[in-house]
């Protein structure tokens, strides 16, 4: 067990994960603003999109890459600066660094190296997305982005259909039609709102059924980036009416029922077949694999 005091010695070294305007710059708070001008070094996404942030408020601090493709190569170096005493910021393009975004593994790493990580509270599109939609805020499950493939796609929203929780996705103006016509063929009719453009001038909320949102974006030009928001499912949801529909079927037949009914990977029919019973998935993957 390890134990952090975030503020009791300030003379160390730490990781400060600092959340981006989404949108709007006067969604920056001055803590955030604080810690930029104050770190000895920013860690971001894209430099170049960070560089136009720091120019509109005045704020030297140097700025190093830290993306999704040399994360792990950039490692090694940010913490050595932190074992040293330097403060460094970790910045994605936008919202809340490792939500969709890089930032989980170097926040990883810093706690498995007993070092310090401050995260700011700030914008973030997801939330914004979820209290605007008008769909049940009280229990929500994040998912981000759906997998591209069509396939992949659907053997997710299989997974996630029977959840209560309104769901939320994020995605590219390029593949929302796609994605809402598989959420349709999915999760069958619910309510659903789409939030575009969050806190920019353009911004915009679509409310309605799943097919009154796929008319909408068929008829007109997708831009900017969208949170999707899905209203949970209900007791008319395929399988709640009998949740223990599994009862008389072993842990194998009920993994293989999985893998031969609904086309699921042998790794996420185990999932889903640990969901059901609520035991372990290590469990389940060991009756399945070790027999």
């Amino acid at each position: 067990m390890k134990t952090q005091k975030s503020f009791d010695d300030e003379t160390k070294g730490a990781l400060y994960v600092v959340p981006t305007p989404i949108g709007n710059l006067e969604d920056i708070t001055y803590r955030a603003l604080k810690v930029l001008r104050s770190a000895d070094l920013i860690a971001a996404e894209d430099t170049r999109n960070t560089k136009k942030l720091l120019n509109h408020f005045d704020i030297p601090t140097h700025l190093i890459s830290y993306h999704e493709h040399n994360k792990l190569a950039r490692e090694e170096q940010l913490l050595e600066r932190i074992e040293r005493g330097e403060l460094i910021a970790v910045v994605s393009d936008a919202g809340m660094p490792a939500i969709s975004d890089p930032g989980f593994e170097i926040v990883q790493a810093v706690i498995e190296r007993d070092l310090k990580v401050v995260v700011l509270p700030g914008a973030n599109a997801a939330l914004c997305g979820l209290v605007g939609s008008g769909l049940p805020s009280s229990e929500f499950y994040f998912y981000g982005f759906l997998p591209r493939k069509k396939k992949d796609k659907m053997e997710e929203l299989e997974r996630l259909k029977r959840l209560k929780a309104s769901l939320l996705f994020y995605e590219s103006p390029y593949r929302i039609k796609d994605t809402l016509k598989a959420i349709q063929e999915q999760l069958g009719t619910r309510r659903i709102a789409i939030a575009r453009e969050l806190t920019k001038r353009f911004e915009e909320f679509v409310r309605g059924t799943t097919e009154e949102l796929i008319t909408w974006a068929e008829e007109n030009e997708m831009r900017g980036e969208f949170v999707i928001i899905v209203e949970g499912g209900n007791e008319s949801t395929e399988d709640q009416a009998d949740p223990d529909w599994w009862e008389e079927l072993s842990v194998v037949d009920h993994v293989d029922y999985y893998i031969r009914e609904k086309s699921y990977s042998s790794k996420d029919a185990i999932k889903q077949t640990a969901v059901d019973r609520k035991i372990p998935k290590r469990d389940v993957y060991q009756a399945y694999h070790i027999k």
